[in-house]
């Protein structure tokens, strides 16, 4: 007969994954420097947004890029033509759901780095990191 303690050892929430962490430090990094996050994956039908946060009057569209260790290559560089279309289309979305057009916006990046072994990553925020470039720009 299984104890207690089994039981509940067995509906321990499973680990989170690199890019979850990586999401929820992105946040913390925002939060205090200044940012107010209003959504963490927020999805529609043109996509998903990782993070979706104000920062003065300015609505801050956020893509969180997580590795475990810097190599060549840099995370924010895998977010190519047809990523960045589609945070544009998913970006529009929310900001006409809520009647928020006329409120500036951009686009940011933030990279973390998580080598292994280490508890703390390393994070590099790229403000306003693109701009939308696309038909029927709606964005300041």
């Amino acid at each position: 007969m299984p104890t207690l303690r089994s039981l509940w050892m067995s509906w321990r929430p499973l680990p989170k994954s690199l890019g979850e962490r990586g999401e929820q430090q992105a946040c913390r990094f925002l939060r205090r420097h200044g940012h107010r996050v209003v959504a963490n994956r927020s999805r529609s039908r043109y996509g998903e947004i990782d993070i979706i946060a104000v920062e003065d009057q300015t609505i801050v569209f956020v893509e969180v890029k997580t590795r475990r260790a810097e190599k060549n290559d840099r995370p924010a560089e895998a977010i190519d033509a047809r990523r960045r279309q589609r945070l544009v289309r998913a970006a529009l979305a929310f900001l006409k759901s809520r009647g928020l057009l006329e409120y500036a916006s951009r686009f940011d990046v933030i990279e973390v780095l998580w080598p292994q072994g280490q508890r703390r990553p390393t994070i590099r925020h790229y403000r306003n990191a693109f701009s939308p470039t696309d038909r029927g720009q709606f964005f300041s």
